[in-house]
């Protein structure tokens, strides 16, 4: 963030552009990026102001329509959430921020006019905070920061844990490791103490970080000694129990982490594939960072005929496209990204994916199945779907027990891992199965 209050109103205008795209249909990482251009020092106060208004995003419409005599225009709406947002994360004193908004707006071309409004809604946002907070406590939409589609869906789903699950999504992520396989657990742990990193072990090759940082200072990460991925992620490979020799298929391979724990794992016939030519791009830098080895091709899983070379894989590992809804703390823009049909389109699109991935698995050979997702639609009742049409699938059962598991956001601060158990203590939201072709 901004070390000087002058800072931060050129942050402001930039985070209030970023918005402005991301309300309009954009991802905000894509929104922030196109706000930042060739600004790339101010990229990380940016990211973190915009993040923290996604944070705060139903809350602070309803202010904005409650103070506001009438909605006031996209890029002056937008000052007022990433604004508001910093009111909220009480990082600067009301003052500043109050003070810096105003900046901003008079920087602003189309909103210049509008400075005093901006002054004026923000007092008065102070003044009414505990009466506006009481409305928020009483709107799950507002309380969870979600639409209330979504809300309904969690609450469907898991009818006695919705409201952990959603509070839980609403947190900060934690920052998790996972340690590479040559690399033992006790050495790497003393390495953190060394460096004064505070850390605790989440999983068998997970720790979590408690203090969030650039990557570049973590102990080994550029020697590829560990790379961050989330400790429910961190299960795919180990679970999918490839063996030395075996040819296997990572679809929908991109970013690559589960691509490089895979090359860590064996000595693999391994097939990276994605769709996307910059995403492929970022397979290959993280396996050469890793030192792992794989064979990285861009098709679309949809239509193997387009790269496949008809030799059949032992196993194939699908980490689908879902509604990402069980990683929403990572991404806070999920919810108001998608809209309530994107669920059931989604779900075609993955029974597509493993009606294309299927034949490519060789007799005897196993698919594990991934989505990031806590909607019942594109797990277990996508898999009962697709077993029901495939009577030569059988479901195997996972280390953690049985051949489905659905794992829901656990607290960031979760307690250290007893060094036994199949499931990690600290983990966003996935759900797995695992497939045979007999």
């Amino acid at each position: 963030m901004p070390t000087s209050t002058a800072s931060l109103a050129d942050v402001l205008c930039i985070a209030a552009a970023a918005w402005q795209r991301f309300r309009e249909g954009q991802s905000l990482d894509r929104a922030i990026a196109a706000a930042v251009g060739t600004r790339a020092a101010l990229r990380p106060a940016v990211l973190d102001v915009t993040y923290t208004a996604a944070r705060h995003l139903a809350f602070s419409e309803h202010v904005i329509r409650t103070l506001a005599s009438r909605p006031p225009s996209p890029p002056l709406a937008a000052l007022l959430a990433v604004a508001i947002g910093q009111l909220m994360r009480e990082r600067h004193t009301e003052y500043t921020v109050v003070d810096q908004s105003v900046s901003a707006a008079r920087r602003l071309p189309a909103i210049a006019t509008a400075a005093g409004f901006v002054n004026a809604l923000l007092r008065n946002f102070i003044r009414r905070r505990e009466e506006l907070l009481q409305a928020r406590d009483r709107s799950p939409e507002m309380r969870f920061n979600v639409p209330e589609w979504w809300v309904k869906r969690v609450r469907e789903a898991f009818p006695g844990q919705w409201e952990t699950i959603l509070a839980t999504q609403g947190e900060p992520p934690p920052l998790v490791l996972r340690v590479a396989a040559r690399v033992a657990m006790a050495e790497y742990l003393d390495r953190c103490e060394r460096a004064d990193i505070a850390v605790t072990r989440v999983g068998e090759r997970a720790v979590r970080v408690h203090a969030p940082r650039p990557v570049a200072e973590l102990p080994g990460f550029a020697e590829g000694d560990v790379s961050v991925q989330d400790a429910g992620a961190q299960l795919a490979a180990p679970w999918l129990a490839a063996e030395p020799g075996q040819r296997v298929l990572d679809a929908c391979a991109a970013p690559g982490g589960k691509t490089a724990h895979l090359a860590e794992t064996g000595d693999l016939d391994l097939v990276a594939l994605d769709v996307d030519s910059a995403r492929a791009a970022r397979v290959r830098e993280n396996l050469q960072r890793t030192g792992g080895r794989a064979d990285v091709r861009i098709g679309d899983a949809a239509d193997p005929s387009a790269w496949w070379d008809g030799r059949p894989f032992d196993r194939v590992l699908l980490d689908a496209p879902c509604t990402a809804s069980g990683i929403v703390r990572r991404h806070p823009d999920i919810p108001w990204l998608r809209r309530p049909t994107d669920v059931a389109q989604l779900a075609t699109l993955q029974a597509g994916l493993l009606a294309a991935l299927w034949p490519l698995l060789g007799v005897g050979g196993r698919l594990l199945y991934i989505v990031c997702s806590v909607f019942p639609d594109e797990g277990p009742e996508q898999i009962a779907r697709f077993t029901e049409r495939h009577p030569e699938a059988r479901e195997v059962p996972l280390p953690a027990g049985p051949p489905r598991v659905q794992l829901v956001p656990t607290p960031a601060t979760g307690p250290a891992w007893d060094g036994a158990s199949a499931l990690p203590t600290v983990h966003d939201g996935f759900f797995f199965a695992l497939l045979q072709k007999t």
